[in-house]
Order: structure tokens, then C-alpha cells, then sequence
């Protein structure tokens, strides 16, 4: 998100005295402020994204919460300042009748927008074409993940707005868009490759690969937990790390949980790895004991928090095995904890 203002505070006495020397080149002492409606020649960033100031260069897209300079005449009256129809307030000492400096309100709207700047002062009003645009796209999951060539897959996340959507380097076709889902169809040739969204202010792409899944939402087939493990699948997209289904299980001190027994020779040859997202209702530890090995493994044991993290081992860390055959976890503070699991997939970097 282009959100500079912490950045820009230092140089408005920096602005305002280049405001004040620009406006003396252009009016006499004893000009008379001007009676007619305000004009608008430019509107220019104050800083740039590293924060420092700009050329003031004429710009037509701007962002929330940031500074922007509008030269133009008639300014002097200014009563009311607008982006899309929401007001941004301004300090009366950064205006002269020529120059105006304001921060476009962090409220301001973006979506379903006239894509305007007015101005209105004692002697008129003026529209000016100016996009406020969104923050960058937030990409919280997609669905489903194992989807082949053709089919259609839900993206989640946030201030999607004329998004484009490319799976590896191929863009594919948009089906539906709001501001919080996508709709897509993939492409051929998405298998193994990234998601990516991308919006007038940036782009976003999720971790996960197409078509990588042992756990999303459902276990893919040869995969599994039996029942008698006494775990539970959560169905809360809210609360979930992708997707709207986990797993859960209360496990004792020292104790685990492990999927059944499998013979997956293709995966160690074809991808790079395995990952997971895990959580605990307080702090805890866990270590993968990964085909049945169970001797302890500093490598293979990582910590848990109420936050969401995903683990990552490459096949190295795991002794390159020739076949995978089965995941378990064991709890290892040596007390009982409930231990929440989500997206087991497969790595491709």
C-alpha cells in the first residue's frame, strides 16, 4: 500500500516555502486575489515511494492518505476540497491563490466513482479527471487449489477492483470480479504454477501452486486422517489460513496426529517439498515426523502461536526420500494443546 504520510510531515515547510517563492515570481504585491472561478493546471505528488520529494510532474493517479500539490489560479477562497465525491480536509496556511497542498482523505472512496477532483471556492467550482486508487491487492486464498485446466477457481481476498489475473506467466479469463472475489477459468498449462493479481496499485501473488493439495478444504486422494484420531474439520472461512476448512486436535503431551499410509514416488521427483499452515490456542511446539521416522530432529520441530504460520521443509531437510509414505505430528511441550492444521501442499520453489 503507497502510504507515505509518516514521510511527508517533514517536508511541508520544505513545500510550503517553495509555494511561497513560486507564488511571488508570479504576482505582485499588489495584485488583487482573483475573482473567478479556479482553474487547475496540474496536480503533482508531493513525494515519491522512497519518500523523498518529487519533481512535481503532472500525475492523474493518486493514493489515499498521501500529499498531492494542485497548481492552478483562483485558489485563494477555497472553500471545500473533494476526491470522488468525499472531502479531504486542508490547512488554509498551505493555499495560496495558486497553489494548493492536501492530503486525500484515507476514507476516500475508489470503487464505483466519478474519478474526479473538485474544488469549490467563493468564485466557483472546478472538476478535474483524477483516479484515487485502491490499496494493493490482498490475496488470502484461492479455491480450489487441485483444480485442473479449464475449470473455474474462487479467489478471496481484498480491493480487487479491474484486476488481472495471470496463472504463471498466462493471463487468465476473469469470469467475475467484486471487491473482495474473483472468479477465473484457468488456462491450459496451469498446473504447478502461481496465481497472481494484479490492480492498478500493484500485484500480489499467493504461495501456493495449482494442483499441489493433500489438504484443502477436503483431503485429495490417496490422503487421509482416520477417524479414530478423534480430530475434527473447522468450516470457517474466517478463521481458516486458506480456504474455509482445518483441521483440529486436542493433543496430549508427547502425543500426534498422523495421516494414512501412502506411496508417492511422483512427488519427490516432481516437486521440491512439502508445507503447511499451523496455529495453537497458546504457545506450543511440534515436530513432523515425516515417513514414520520418529527419532527426534531439531530440523523438524518448530514453534506455535494463535497466529497462522506456515512451515516449509525441502526434500534435503527430510533426507531426500525416494517415496513419501506418511506425515504425522508430535506434540512435543509434553502438554496437551488443541493444534489447528490447514493448506498441506506441496512446494514448487
Amino acid at each position: 500500500m503507497k502510504n507515505f504520510i509518516n514521510k511527508t510531515f517533514k517536508y511541508f515547510i520544505f513545500l510550503l516555502a517553495v509555494t511561497v517563492v513560486w507564488t511571488a515570481c508570479r504576482n505582485d504585491d499588489d495584485e488583487k486575489i482573483s475573482t473567478s472561478a479556479p482553474t487547475i493546471d496540474l496536480v503533482a505528488a508531493s513525494v515519491d515511494e522512497s519518500g523523498k520529494p518529487t519533481d512535481l510532474s503532472s500525475v492523474t493517479v493518486g493514493y489515499a492518505n498521501n500529499v498531492y500539490i494542485i497548481k492552478g489560479t483562483g485558489f485563494a477562497t477555497l472553500k471545500h476540497v473533494y476526491f470522488n465525491d468525499y472531502e479531504s480536509y486542508f490547512n488554509p496556511n498551505l493555499v495560496t491563490d495558486n497553489t494548493i497542498i492536501v492530503t486525500i482523505n484515507e476514507k476516500t472512496p475508489y470503487a464505483n466513482v466519478n474519478n474526479k477532483l473538485k474544488l469549490v471556492t467563493k468564485f466557483g467550482t472546478i472538476e478535474y479527471d483524477f483516479t484515487v486508487a485502491p490499496p494493493a491487492p490482498v490475496f488470502k486464498s484461492f479455491n480450489p487449489i487441485n483444480a485442473a485446466d479449464g475449470e473455474e477457481v474462487t479467489i478471496t481476498g481484498n480491493y480487487f477492483l479491474n484486476s488481472v489475473v495471470k496463472v504463471g506467466d498466462v493471463e487468465a479469463e476473469v469470469i467475475s470480479e467484486s471487491l473482495t472475489e474473483i472468479k477465473i477459468k484457468l488456462p491450459q498449462g496451469s498446473q504447478g504454477k502461481k496465481i497472481t493479481v494484479t490492480t492498478l496499485s500493484g500485484s500480489n501473488t499467493w504461495g501456493t501452486a495449482i494442483g499441489t493439495a493433500l489438504f484443502d478444504d477436503k483431503f485429495y486422494s490417496p490422503w487421509n486422517i482416520d477417524s479414530a484420531q478423534n480430530h475434527t474439520f473447522v468450516n470457517d472461512a474466517s478463521a481458516a489460513f486458506q480456504g474455509s476448512v482445518f483441521i483440529k486436535k486436542e493433543i496430549d503431551g508427547w502425543g500426534s496426529i498422523s495421516t494414512n499410509w501412502v506411496w508417492e514416488e511422483d512427488a519427490v521427483k516432481k516437486y521440491t517439498g512439502i508445507k503447511f499452515a499451523v496455529r495453537s490456542d497458546d504457545d506450543g511446539k511440534l515436530e513432523l515426523i515425516f515417513n514414520n521416522d520418529w527419532s527426534d530432529s531439531e530440523v523438524r520441530q518448530f514453534k506455535t502461536s494463535k497466529d497462522w504460520k506456515e512451515v516449509k521443509f525441502t526434500w534435503s531437510q527430510l533426507n531426500n526420500p525416494a517415496v513419501l509414505q506418511n506425515l504425522a505430528f508430535k506434540e512435543f511441550t509434553g502438554n496437551k494443546h488443541n493444534y489447528y492444521f490447514d493448506n498441506i501442499t506441496y512446494t514448487t520453489d
